[in-house]
């Protein structure tokens, strides 16, 4: 499998994870989001840069702690100053980067951290990567100086922690105050997590703690996997006219670093061995961000479950009480009993059903005005039923919302009120009411126009029949007490006789049914709008369920090109040992000179230098300021460790 390959695979997976949204704040979700986003930059900055061109030069990242001397470490290897430096904290603001000028066609603006600026001047924005062009520094290898990792600007640490994700190669800057802080070993765990290649360079180290402090520090590096990783111990010294360390503090690191660039295996071991690394860890991590996905799609289909639930049950509801007799009763009985002769009707309905349904059918005849006070009364009764079923669905709906974290996180973020049925809920019920009862007067009026039927109908009148089918659908007396059943009951019954006699028994048990399902779908429809309200505001929040199972299936993918891809896996133990080191030495370096240690005991007080005793380890930046004297010793660059 080519590189190329794997680079696909893994824009598929970048894709995927890209597309996610995680916007609930549930249990991790906060965490998982921090880390996806990571995830995306490091594959847009490093991953699928590097995969593009495996020949590109060695960058390595110099990251550390405010203070640490990251900027004068570079400049003293360089021998002159690229990066500025500075007591007032924070100092690196925007990013330097310092590479061979032949090399400068591998960092244009579509190569490694494409999402930066590029600038050859100094700049103050975090969105700007300078270049600086030198010399002296040998091709196959850029050093890039990061900003401070715990710096007090939120935009330095997320800059720190991108371009630290996207290095070949950390070279970790701590100092012996502070190499046990918390902050930097966040950054190592992640280092030996993903197998980055890493270096630590532990500056300002006072002479009589040279042997202590380090071999601490080696340990606390063993312990957390990173006993291979070299450790380079920088005493604590003066500085030049310049700013510079002098060269025999800062040799070891610089002849480490040319030594890379030198050999071209090595270096590509070590950028294999960082990417591989890196790749492993974006495919382990990726099902996490899979996991808070169904999390937060599970949290969205749960609050959909309760709205729909809440708008169901007033469907149901409004079915139940417009066929169980609940509309027969108030004003609809009253104008009904006004309609067909109230007094006769509530002395005969039981007993003289044949003498009122002649009496019916001929208050029907001729289309009185009473017919058009039952079509209101039914319209209004509906209404005030409809109305106030979508009013309590929606209080359910926000109330079940309301007892979820992630409900209330929505309810608090829309500008609708969702406790309440809409504005226009009303006026479309109103509507809706109005179209169902044209819809069943034209449903009698097309089976009174059969040849069978047409002279009763046409004696009827289509209002008059209309209004008895209405009747008959709202039949059903359980849910009438009392006197009232048995008034709704000989209503329903009268109605009934008076349609069989114009269509027949079959035909008015259909056409019955074809008004009630014609009014439920009615209703469904009215409350399928309000539910709406709740379905947009789920919809709005981005949770597409789909999204875990592309992660999925696009990190299995890149694991399996991952183990077909013989070129990209990790190097053994036998082929890092070109560039391997002990934690707490370099490999066939000479011990550090009296000169040095005579530098390192400069800085302290007259007390010190009479008694000889070491300076505090609580180290500052005048420990290496320009005011202290200067060394024998002029700096070096990388030119001059070449010629060694």
């Amino acid at each position: 499998m080519s590189a190329g390959q794997l680079a696909e695979s893994l824009s598929h997976l970048r894709d995927a994870l890209q597309r996610a949204r995680l916007p609930l704040d549930l249990p991790g979700s906060t965490l998982t989001g921090r880390l996806q986003r990571d995830m995306v930059a490091q594959l847009d900055d490093y991953l699928l840069p590097r995969l593009d061109r495996l020949d590109a030069p060695l960058l390595a990242v110099i990251g550390g702690s405010t203070g640490a001397g990251k900027s004068t470490l570079i400049n003293s290897m360089i021998g002159r100053a690229v990066s500025r430096t500075g007591v007032i904290r924070p100092t690196t603001r925007s990013p330097v980067l310092v590479h061979n000028p032949d090399d400068a066609h591998w960092f244009g603006p579509d190569r490694i951290l494409p999402g930066l600026a590029r600038s050859l001047q100094a700049a103050n924005d975090t969105r700007t990567l300078q270049l600086v062009a030198e010399p002296s520094l040998p091709q196959g290898l850029a050093i890039l100086d990061a900003p401070d990792i715990d710096s007090v600007v939120a935009e330095n640490r997320a800059l720190a922690a991108q371009l630290l994700a996207a290095a070949d190669l950390w070279l970790f800057v701590t100092s012996a105050a502070r190499y046990a802080d918390a902050v930097p070993w966040e950054y190592l765990k992640s280092a030996a997590e993903r197998s980055a290649a890493l270096a630590v360079v532990l500056q300002r180290v006072p002479p009589a703690a040279m042997t202590e402090v380090p071999a601490h520090l080696g340990q606390m590096m063993a312990d957390q996997g990173l006993g291979d990783s070299p450790l380079f111990a920088v005493p604590e010294t003066v500085t030049d006219a310049e700013g510079l360390l002098p060269d025999s503090a800062v040799a070891p690191i610089r002849d480490w670093l040319a030594a890379l660039a030198a050999d071209a295996t090595v270096r590509a071991t070590v950028v294999l061995t960082t990417l591989d690394g890196a790749i492993g860890a974006v495919c382990r991590n990726a099902p996490k961000v899979a996991t808070a996905v169904d999390d937060q799609a599970s949290a969205i289909e749960q609050l959909r479950a309760d709205a729909e639930g809440s708008y169901r049950e007033a469907v149901r509801t409004v079915g139940v009480q417009t066929a169980d007799g609940t509309l027969l009763r108030g004003e609809v009985l009253s104008r009904w009993h006004d309609f067909v002769g109230t007094g006769e009707f509530f002395r005969a309905v039981e007993q003289k059903i044949g003498w009122l349904r002649d009496r019916l059918v001929a208050s029907l005849r001729g289309e009185p005005k009473e017919v058009n006070g039952v079509k209101l009364a039914v319209e209004s009764g509906m209404e005030i039923l409809i109305r106030e079923e979508g009013e309590a669905a929606a209080e359910r709906a926000e109330s079940a919302w309301a007892n979820q974290p992630a409900g209330r996180q929505l309810l608090g973020a829309t500008r609708a009120d969702l406790s309440h049925a809409s504005d226009g809920f009303q006026a479309q019920v109103a509507l809706a009411i109005r179209n169902w009862q044209a819809d069943v007067l034209e449903l009698v009026s097309s089976e009174g126009a059969s040849k069978k039927s047409r002279a009763r109908f046409l004696a009827l009148g289509a209002n008059g029949v209309g209004i008895a089918l209405m009747m008959v659908v709202f039949s059903t007396t359980g849910g009438l007490t009392g006197a009232e059943v048995g008034v709704a009951g000989g209503t329903a019954v009268l109605a009934q006789r008076v349609l069989e006699a114009v269509f027949g028994e079959d035909a008015v048990r259909r056409l019955a049914q074809r008004a009630k399902l014609d009014l439920d779908a009615r209703v469904e429809g009215l409350m399928a709008g309000e539910l709406a309200r709740y379905e947009t505001v789920l919809d709005d929040a981005g949770v597409r369920p789909e999204a875990a199972d592309a992660i999925r299936t696009a990190g299995a993918a890149v694991n399996e090109q991952r183990a077909d891809d013989h070129r990209l896996t990790a190097p053994t133990r036998e082929e890092l040992e070109g560039f391997k080191a002990t934690a707490t030495q370099v490999p066939d370096r000479p011990a550090l000179t009296a000169e040095v240690v005579e530098a390192e005991l400069m800085p302290g007080s007259p007390a010190d230098r009479a008694t000889g005793s070491p300076s505090s380890l609580q180290s500052s930046e005048s420990h290496q300021s320009s005011e202290s004297p200067q060394s024998s010793e002029s700096p070096k660059s990388f030119e001059s460790s070449e010629q060694r």
